[in-house]
């Protein structure tokens, strides 16, 4: 594709071809991100041809996403999700410009939809006939998703500790489910040698480099969606660290492209014992390993795979990051619910992320700020009920509903 100019490594700077690697640097294995011609984009895409473009899905930016044709991508809509306006939840903060970005709302109820549809379409592209991913969930919900209609097999690595509804919706799908004993990182593992002994493509996050490019287009909706400008901050749970960098990725590519006009910084929320990515960046460090537990298990991850760039991400946004408890993360559950109407999964761990930053003064009361939502919280209803009550149970007796409603002062 002329588009493409280079799989540039992150690490070390190393530029390749598309044909040269799939996945990671061949000197020294770093992960790639790809980089494009952007004057020869800059005449497809701009502010004109966006405004006029009826298409009400990722693909409205194939000029610079790495696919070829919209012929062989998976026939569902994913992404264009709406942007929320949450004034009591903003209210209730501090924060009156608050905004929600739900990406609940796509297809398998996750953010992850963004980089499956990219992948998938590449591998499609390729004539791959076996794809694979390693993932707490979401990632792997997403992938059997995009690809049940197609003529690929999908063949997915996750924790025994996976939530049931996210099993469900693998199984569902029609994809191989092969539950590893052990944590995520060890289904990564797995899933690497599976990939080098089988030659099946493989969509893990850190591995490929197409994951960030379906991940960016979330930033691009919400320059459109606030009528091309950009919020002051923008507040992302952070596990393996690919979310964040994609975000990153996508506002610069719309600077570059004179979209936008200014850059926004970026806030990295992480659950306090899976804070890899925000220990490095505060101590100017290498990625270290954590022990990674947390009930938000979509971020849960020991050693980030992506966790360079999402230090990067941070530090060339003038962001910052936060740290949250699994405490803090059940109790902003019915909080969002209860301020903006979206059911959030415990890894959006976004506003819990925001109500620290207020009491730190990190953020300020005129600053516009956009939450990301990465899944429906029906991703994870045992985690949802334990940060509510329970329901009342009574008889089918008018006389017992009185004493219930009286008693416990519910009306």
């Amino acid at each position: 594709m002329k588009k493409i100019k280079t799989l540039q490594c992150i690490r070390c700077g190393k530029d390749h071809k598309l044909t040269e690697t799939k996945y990671n640097c061949n000197a020294c294995g770093g992960n790639l991100q790809v980089l494009y011609d952007y004057n020869l984009i800059k005449k497809r895409l701009n502010y004109e041809v966006l405004k006029d473009n009826p298409e009400r899905s990722i693909w409205r930016y194939l000029d610079i996403l790495p696919v070829s044709s919209i012929k062989n991508v998976p026939p569902v809509q994913v992404g264009w999700t709406p942007l929320y306006r949450a004034e009591k939840l903003g209210a209730e903060a501090g924060v009156p410009n608050l905004f929600i970005k739900d990406d609940g709302r796509n297809p398998s109820a996750s953010f992850k939809d963004r980089a499956s549809a990219v992948v998938t379409a590449r591998a499609l592209e390729l004539k791959e006939k076996v794809i694979t991913t390693a993932s707490t969930g979401n990632a792997a919900a997403s992938l059997a998703c995009l690809t049940a209609s197609l003529n690929m097999k999908t063949v997915i690595f996750v924790p025994e500790t996976a939530p049931a509804p996210k099993v469900a919706q693998l199984l569902v799908f029609g994809a191989t489910v092969i539950m590893v004993k052990g944590t995520y990182d060890d289904a990564f593992e797995l899933c690497l040698k599976a990939t080098d002994e089988y030659g099946w493509y493989n969509r893990s996050t850190g591995i490929n480099p197409f994951t960030r490019e379906g991940k960016k287009t979330c930033s691009f909706e919400i320059c459109e969606q606030m009528n091309w400008e950009t919020p002051d901050k923008v507040f992302v749970s952070v596990g393996d660290g690919n979310i964040i960098s994609g975000i990153w990725k996508g506002f610069v590519e719309f600077h570059r492209l004179g979209i936008i006009e200014r850059l926004p910084q970026l806030v990295a929320v992480q659950a306090e014992h899976s804070d890899s990515v925000k220990r490095a960046f505060e101590s100017g460090g290498d990625v270290q390993p954590v022990s990674g537990a947390t009930i938000a298990d979509s971020i849960s991850v020991s050693l980030p795979r992506d966790g360079m760039a999402a230090v990067m991400a941070i530090r060339d946004s003038g962001g910052f990051a936060v740290s949250v408890t699994d405490a803090e993360i059940l109790d902003a559950i019915p909080r969002i619910a209860r301020g903006s109407n979206v059911f959030a999964e415990p890894a959006a761990a976004t506003y819990a992320g925001l109500l620290k930053a207020v009491k730190e003064g990190r953020v300020k009361e005129n600053e516009s700020v956009v939450l990301l939502i990465s899944g429906n919280g029906l991703k994870d209803i045992q985690s949802a009920m334990q940060s509510v009550g329970k329901p009342y149970v009574i008889r089918p007796d008018i006389i017992e509903l009185r004493k219930l409603l009286t008693e416990n002062k519910l009306v």
